[in-house]
């Protein structure tokens, strides 16, 4: 009877480890699916802005240079919403491992791919419409790297613990950003750009983006060896191939709990904006007149602090709740949050220190939903339509925040240009404290 009792808990205790690691190994796919998505993201505004004209003609007047390296990075936004739905509702239908592993090997591909391109001077104005038409591609792939790998790791995490997972997956976007700013500083260093002939243009810029292909094929390695299927969604869905999810996400439980995850994600789309790409490109560089060191050294700093206030987030959300921490969070970024960057806007006189302090401040206030957002939106949604739900409700409410320039354009002809973004970023703050408030607390909901 001994000897019984003593197999019986080695086989638990070897269930247990195996569980343990299974879990272990899907939130590390997760945190490096993030992190690859970000870098990838990040490589054309940091390591192709500065080269866009070999991809054009040359004496281009600057309203259509702007144009059209604006759409570089816009087409890669629009490409994530069609990739979420398709590869949503591959997770969903053939499982979550499979969608990452398809969606992260299509993205490295089209990286290398990217890579290879010939100029201007080579191919003509076909250079330029290849790099867009790869980029929205990549978007497309982009959008299916995490509407897997997310879901795959929060089915995996343990309820109390599925706060500190979501925040812990999101801080791989604060991580990306500086590991891509590091790269791109050491390619400049090493790299003279001078010039249309000069080793940066001509080849120093493609490192980065073999880089990006490089890791997202050691991800899908990861993904083939180490990473096993949600237990969660082959448990319920038995291992058979389901219908389309899409028909039960727009319809009843599933179409409101969508409806309302979406008017949150575009409240703090909108202000994540303010954050990522007007604070960097307009307000520290024109506004403020930063030099490019002590802009790329301000950024570096803030997105440090990022890494631990993600965390810190989902850790709190875990303690007190996801809807509270939103509701909490929403108006302190519509008041507090509003305050500080209309300091920073008339901070003409500011010093470094201070302007690096304040840019901290505004950061970790203004983008802690987002150590929340990837738990929460998961737990809104039913196995079935997890994955599709995720990635639609998070990549769809991108495309109106994403037209920030022209909101703060139109509100710059009612209020003065340095109060308008605060003005901005009080509506995005309002509008996801209301979406969260429509919607329940999800702390303890069972998958």
């Amino acid at each position: 009877m001994s000897m019984e009792i003593s197999a019986q808990a080695m086989t638990a205790g070897a269930a247990r480890h195996g569980l343990a690691e299974r879990r272990r190994t899907a939130i590390r796919g997760a945190f490096f699916s993030e992190f690859i998505d970000m870098f990838d993201i990040y490589v054309p505004v940091i390591v192709l802005a500065p080269v866009l004209f070999y991809f054009q003609p040359a004496h281009l007047d600057p309203a259509t240079v702007a144009i059209l390296g604006s759409l570089v990075f816009i087409t890669t936004l629009l490409g994530r919403p069609v990739g979420a739905l398709i590869f949503g509702m591959v997770a969903d239908r053939i499982g979550r491992r499979l969608a990452s592993i398809y969606s992260v090997a299509g993205f490295g591909i089209i990286t290398f791919l990217i890579a290879l391109l010939p100029g201007y001077r080579s191919i003509g104005f076909s250079s330029y419409l290849l790099l867009v038409l790869l980029r929205f591609l990549d978007g497309i792939c982009l959008g299916g790297g995490y509407t897997g790998a997310h879901p795959l790791a929060i089915e995996y995490a343990e309820k109390h613990r599925r706060g500190f997972v979501g925040g812990l997956i999101i801080a791989a976007f604060p991580a990306a950003y500086v590991a891509i700013t590091l790269v791109a500083m050491a390619m400049f260093a090493l790299f003279p750009l001078s010039g249309l002939d000069s080793p940066y243009v001509q080849w120093g810029w493609r490192i980065p983006f073999v880089i990006g292909a490089v890791l997202a094929f050691v991800l899908v390695l990861y993904y083939v060896f180490k990473v096993s299927e949600s237990e969660i969604w082959t448990t319920e869905t038995k291992g058979e191939q389901k219908p389309l999810p899409l028909s039960d996400l727009v319809r009843g439980r599933s179409l409101a709990s969508l409806l309302q995850v979406l008017i949150m994600m575009t409240g703090f789309w909108t202000t994540q904006n303010i954050i990522t790409i007007f604070m960097p490109s307009t307000l520290l560089l024109h506004v403020l007149h930063l030099s490019k060191y002590e802009l790329t050294f301000t950024l570096l700093i803030a997105y440090c602090c990022l890494f631990f206030s993600y965390i810190g987030a989902g850790v709190l959300s875990q303690k007190i709740g996801r809807r509270r921490t939103f509701v909490i969070l929403g108006p302190l970024i519509a008041t507090v949050g509003a305050g500080i960057l209309y300091a920073l806007t008339n901070g003409a006189g500011l010093s470094l220190p201070a302007i690096i302090l304040l840019v901290c401040l505004l950061s970790i206030l203004v983008t802690a939903p987002w150590g929340v957002i990837i738990t929460y939106i998961n737990e809104r949604f039913v196995t079935d339509v997890r994955a599709t739900g995720f990635g639609v409700g998070f990549s769809l409410s991108v495309i109106i925040p994403s037209f920030y320039a022209f909101y703060v354009n139109w509100l710059s002809r009612i209020f003065s240009f340095h109060l308008a973004p605060a003005v901005l970023l009080c509506i995005g703050g309002v509008i996801g404290t209301i979406g969260a408030a429509m919607g329940p607390e999800t702390k303890d909901v069972d998958f």
